[in-house]
């Protein structure tokens, strides 16, 4: 089978960035859905959403992890940040 290539532009904002320093995550049997939140209590905001299949929600489990490992091998293992205090989040439709 020939490899198939595939063109994928960003635009400058997406290229930016979006920092987010909670994620959440929720599945049902057909998706997995990752809410990445920037929060600054008292108050946070989903920045990012996104719905993968399980089977992508696998791949990319398995994609960090080949990550993490190429970075610690080359900058030294990362630190886990300890848990942070637990507060009530409140998910709304705003």
């Amino acid at each position: 089978m020939a490899e198939q290539q595939i063109h994928i532009s960003m635009d400058d904002k997406m290229a930016g960035g979006t920092y987010s320093n909670i994620a959440m995550i929720a599945h049902t049997e057909n998706e997995f859905v990752t809410d990445f939140i920037f929060a600054h209590p008292p108050a946070g905001k989903v920045v990012s959403r996104v719905i993968l299949s399980p089977s992508h929600a696998k791949r990319f489990l398995k994609a960090m992890q080949e990550n993490i490992s190429t970075y610690e091998k080359k900058f030294g293992a990362i630190k886990e940040a300890p848990e942070p205090p637990k507060f009530g989040i409140n998910l709304g439709a705003n």
